[in-house]
């Protein structure tokens, strides 16, 4: 017998009653979804668009951290200060509109005074935009590289924040209550993001200016290995990783490591579970891009450089993402009337038909709906940028608005 879990999220103890029968409802809720996605890419990351941040390091940042922050508003801090019966009574149209402001405000402050301010400017210089353009380089590039540095931090976290609530179930901490539950959780999750940023990522940057900074960060010690010095190596499997965070967490319904009885070792088999996933995703991506193009060839650029190969594999993994959040969130995780191995194999099923169909349509063209260039290598070709926006939308749609006005949450 399954034990009760430890502790639930506001989100897993909502009632939505449906407004609109499906396939309707669902389809309604992509539309509205996408063209929610259009409105923020073009005032803020389209390149022909108002505010232009997609450049595309800089832009990306924004998106990966407002991602995050909605991480930690729903499933760290379970929606605190607000309380259930506020979550519940008020209209999603104001809620949402509460919630996104409170987590772009957020995100600009971590961005703007932790990193800029404080971090980069008494610890890490390569995390400040402003530090990086007194050592001479230029405005562009000192942007692009400290974006790059704090998105690499944000992928980590991606991975990390969601596993304590939802593998742990916020073991050991499941008893105390807001905010101290969620600061305790933050900090924990906060701290494991640091300790493996400066493992996985930090020797990115000893190879990335010149000289070497052979006094401040290691050697890549994954070289030899992947025959790459870049960090996009470990961008390419965290992704992979976060990824499998969200698919555990949505079409699997945390099947199989569900069926162990008590924590922490219900957490522990959902972390393997989880990783195990994570390296199945990345060299099934790895192996279908060699056969496809080639092997890489260790020096080459773009399409036939190992390190652009690694990073597109966390962009096939996103695209994937992209499609199971799709189906969990407006087709009621379809389909449901089977066992759970066999609606988990058919989800599955749906998933990578998805993910190989929206693969053709963006490379098809995203140039012209984004603004962005053609081809799949272009350093200015990164759909991961676009593909989670859309996914933070989707999260915007259904956590904070409760996937109005498809559906609303019973009033008792």
């Amino acid at each position: 017998m399954i034990e009760k879990a430890l502790d639930t999220l506001w989100l897993e103890e909502r009632k939505a009653a449906a407004l609109i029968k499906q396939p309707m409802r669902g389809i309604l809720g992509i539309i509205l979804a996408f063209a929610f996605f259009m409105g923020l890419w073009w005032v803020f990351m389209d390149p022909r668009g108002i505010l232009r941040w997609y450049t595309p390091q800089y832009g990306y940042m924004y998106i990966r951290w407002l991602l995050i922050v909605a991480i930690w508003q729903a499933y760290i801090f379970n929606f605190w200060p607000f309380r259930p019966n506020w979550m519940e009574k008020t209209h999603p149209l104001k809620k949402g509109l509460i919630l996104v402001t409170m987590n772009f405000a957020i995100t600009g402050l971590l961005i703007w005074v932790f990193y800029y301010g404080i971090f980069g400017t008494f610890a890490v210089p390569y995390f400040s935009w402003f530090e990086l353009r007194k050592t001479g380089l230029s405005d562009f590039f000192a942007r692009e590289y400290s974006s790059l540095a704090i998105l690499m931090m944000a992928a980590i976290a991606s991975w990390l924040s969601p596993i304590w609530p939802s593998a742990f179930e916020n073991y050991p901490w499941h008893k105390l209550t807001q905010p101290a539950k969620g600061f305790t959780v933050f900090a924990v999750t906060f701290l494991l993001t640091t300790y493996i940023y400066f493992i996985f990522m930090h020797p990115h940057y000893r190879v990335l200016f010149y000289p070497w900074q052979e006094f401040t960060a290691a050697f890549p010690w994954w070289y030899e290995s992947f025959h790459t010095l870049s960090g996009n190596f470990n961008v390419g499997w965290i992704m992979c990783a976060t990824v499998s965070v969200w698919l555990m967490e949505t079409i699997f319904e945390r099947y199989p490591f569900c069926l162990v009885k008590s924590q922490p070792w219900r957490g522990i088999a959902g972390f393997f579970c989880i990783l195990l996933l994570a390296f199945i995703l990345f060299f099934t991506f790895v192996f279908l891009q060699d056969a496809v193009w080639g092997p890489s060839v260790e020096g080459a650029k773009r399409l036939m450089a190992p390190d652009w190969r690694y990073l597109h594999t966390g962009e096939l993994a996103v695209i994937l993402l992209a499609i199971a959040l799709a189906l969990y969130f407006y087709f009621d995780n379809w389909p449901r009337r089977f066992s759970t191995e066999v609606n988990i194999l058919v989800r599955v099923a749906v998933t990578i038909i998805g993910a190989f169909a929206l693969h053709w349509l963006y490379y098809q063209y995203s140039h012209m709906l984004l603004g962005t260039q053609s081809g799949y290598s272009h350093p200015q070709q990164f759909p991961m940028a676009p593909v989670i926006l859309f996914i933070n939308v989707m999260l915007y749609h259904n956590w904070f608005m409760d996937g109005w006005p498809g559906k609303r949450i019973k009033q008792e």
